[in-house]
């Protein structure tokens, strides 16, 4: 017995409704399964199941393909029109799932990025954004981010792991000095890694693309798709669109430019350690 398929919900958005049109007509077409549509329309199975469950924003130039593998002449294509304008429900959650099972992950923090923080530095991150949760909530938050950080750490490594950080993250003080040098620690041990490149991009730099918000991530999906997550404070956007997505590599690379190299990279790191050692013993 073959597994049972999701249940979908087709009036829960345009987007979502999209989906389920796919899955009716695949049904009404002698309950063909979806890796037979994915290799008519020559198309990823793993990609179009997230686009028929309305995980993901149908591209440009699918409508056409089932269209004409259906016979629907123009059906989805209409559909489409409004599919393509609906903000990307449960954004987050989707860019997570995503990003769990990513081949490449590339990204840019004005702060240390939550996939190399210590916990110490995660507590007080949670407990300054939001100072009027309750205790419970903040302790959910911190394990869900020390379990994403297990992937980081796995051999064999499954992801290709590329982070710039912003000087910013190296010299603000989060904690004690203690916490900074037990969190820059981390930081150095983790370029160690074989999968791992980090850049830091110096404030000498002045001005650059990121500066209009918090975080810039790249990924390569398992499937080779590729999409682009912006994060703010408060909210964030998920790009799928191919053009969308260039755009954003582009300024990413313009990033990998700006930024110091690894080994470079490495010795301000180094320095900024060694700057918090020396405010500890002060302290001490």
């Amino acid at each position: 017995m073959g597994a049972q398929e999701r249940q979908l919900h087709p009036d829960k958005s345009p987007r979502h409704f999209y989906g389920s049109e796919i899955r009716r007509l695949r049904k009404a077409n002698g309950n063909m399964s979806l890796a037979r549509l994915a290799k008519i329309i020559n198309y990823s199975v793993s990609h179009l199941s997230r686009i028929e469950g309305g995980e993901s924003k149908p591209p440009e130039g699918l409508s056409e393909l089932l269209d004409s593998a259906f016979g629907t002449d123009g059906h989805f294509l209409r559909y489409y029109a409004l599919a393509k304008r609906e903000p990307f429900p449960d954004k987050y959650s989707t860019f997570l799932k995503l990003a769990a099972t990513a081949r490449e992950h590339s990204s840019y923090t004005l702060s240390v990025p939550g996939l190399l923080q210590t916990k110490a530095v995660i507590l007080a991150i949670l407990q300054a954004g939001e100072p009027f949760a309750d205790p419970t909530e903040i302790n959910d938050w911190l394990t869900t981010r020390l379990r994403r950080q297990e992937r980081l750490y796995r051999q064999p490594s499954e992801c290709r792991y590329w982070f710039i950080l912003d000087e910013y993250a190296l010299v603000r003080p989060i904690g004690s000095p203690a916490v900074m040098v037990e969190q820059l620690s981390r930081i150095e041990e983790a370029s160690r890694l074989p999968w791992v490149t980090i850049q830091v991009l110096p404030l000498a730099e002045g001005v650059h693309s990121e500066m209009g918000g918090s975080a810039l991530t790249m990924l390569k999906t398992e499937d080779g798709s590729e999409v682009a997550y912006e994060e703010g404070s408060r909210s964030g956007t998920l790009f799928e669109d191919s053009q969308d997505v260039q755009h954003r590599q582009g300024l990413y690379d313009l990033l990998r430019a700006q930024a110091l190299s690894p080994g470079d990279s490495g010795a301000k790191i180094r320095t900024s350690v060694e700057g918090f050692k020396d405010a500890a013993r002060r302290q001490a």
